[in-house]
């Protein structure tokens, strides 16, 4: 059966019944309660934050999963990363022989191929200049990994609770809720690369990448989203605003593509990683960008530097038209 990230139960489409309050609330609890396990160790992710090696050596594991999900589904690379991270939760890290972290990567990715039961051989997506590993020699490695991870592959991502999250702001418009999700997802993808944000539970990655999204694209109506997220019972405000404060901190925005762009042509998971992916062949995995943003945890402005390239300088009239074109139908539809 094809693996969702958004739909990570077998069962999850007869099971959520809108017309059964019981059955989607017993869903939500069992989402919310496993997803610690999906998860990389506190551990591994405090060793990451206080040895440059091994944060070193992980961004390289990660550019070679971008790589390889240049010409497949580019929801390959988040799983891929995910089974890596947990992976390494329960391993020291191999270092310093690259070829064992390649191989890794090869490996994980190969499982997350098979997961989502796309087709692939073994070679096609080595053909990146690197070492090639033959078949017997990636298999053993994902023996290994199936069991590190204690066969629990149908991972739990962020990518799990946004459509619950943005059904807490009561929209009517289906295309302010692509746009959200379009620009959470875009939000998402980054966040996996910043350690600073791999710390963070999927769901509360999930809800404040829907707040980053909403501040952008609607910042009348943030605080009303905010409002809706923060009275879920399901989400931790303390982790929330220190998750949403730092993907402030950390701007997401130089390395996709407009958020308004996607929503204007066919919303595919292609569209989200094209700039992503091929950033990522001058093994460039940390995101540094001109334009910063502040926030405080008692108000909604923020600061953008006053340099714009062309580029972002016509990516930011595409949203402020987006923003003016939809102003009015989002406050009939969200009141608060």
């Amino acid at each position: 059966m094809d693996f969702s990230l958004e739909n990570p139960f077998t069962n999850f489409h007869e099971l959520f019944n809108d017309d059964d309050e019981d059955s989607t609330e017993t869903i939500l609890e069992s989402l919310f309660l496993v997803e610690s396990d999906h998860m990389p160790s506190k551990s591994y992710i405090k060793t990451l934050k206080g040895r440059d090696l091994d944060n070193s050596l992980r961004s390289r594991a990660v550019s070679s999963i971008l790589q390889f999900s240049c010409k497949f589904d580019p929801f390959l690379s988040y799983l891929a990363v995910n089974y890596m991270d947990r992976y390494l939760s329960s391993q020291e890290m191999p270092q310093p022989k690259p070829w064992k972290l390649r191989l890794l990567a090869v490996s994980c990715f190969s499982l997350a191929a098979k997961m989502r039961q796309i087709e692939f051989s073994y070679t096609q997506f080595q053909a990146d200049g690197g070492l090639i590993f033959d078949t017997q020699t990636i298999q053993r490695m994902e023996c290994l990994i199936l069991g590190a991870l204690k066969w629990r592959m149908r991972s739990i991502t962020p990518f799990t609770f946004l459509s619950f999250f943005i059904s807490l702001f009561k929209l009517k418009d289906l295309t302010v809720q692509r746009a959200l999700k379009t620009r959470a997802s875009e939000v998402i993808f980054q966040a996996q690369i910043d350690i600073k944000l791999i710390e963070f539970k999927p769901s509360i990655i999930a809800a404040s990448a829907l707040l980053f999204a909403s501040r952008e694209l609607f910042p009348l109506q943030f605080h009303c989203f905010r409002k809706a997220i923060s009275n879920c019972p399901y989400v931790n405000k303390e982790n929330l605003l220190r998750c949403y404060n730092a993907m402030q901190d950390t701007s997401m925005d130089d390395e996709y593509e407009s958020e308004i762009d996607l929503v204007s042509s066919s919303y595919t998971p292609v569209n989200v990683l094209d700039c992503r992916v091929s950033s990522s062949g001058s093994d460039k995995t940390n995101v540094t960008t001109t334009d910063t943003k502040a926030t405080s945890s008692s108000s909604d402005s923020s600061t953008t530097s006053t340099e714009l390239s062309p580029e972002r300088d016509t990516k930011r009239r595409k949203l402020s038209s987006y923003r003016n074109n939809h102003s009015i139908q989002l406050s009939q539809t969200q009141q608060c």
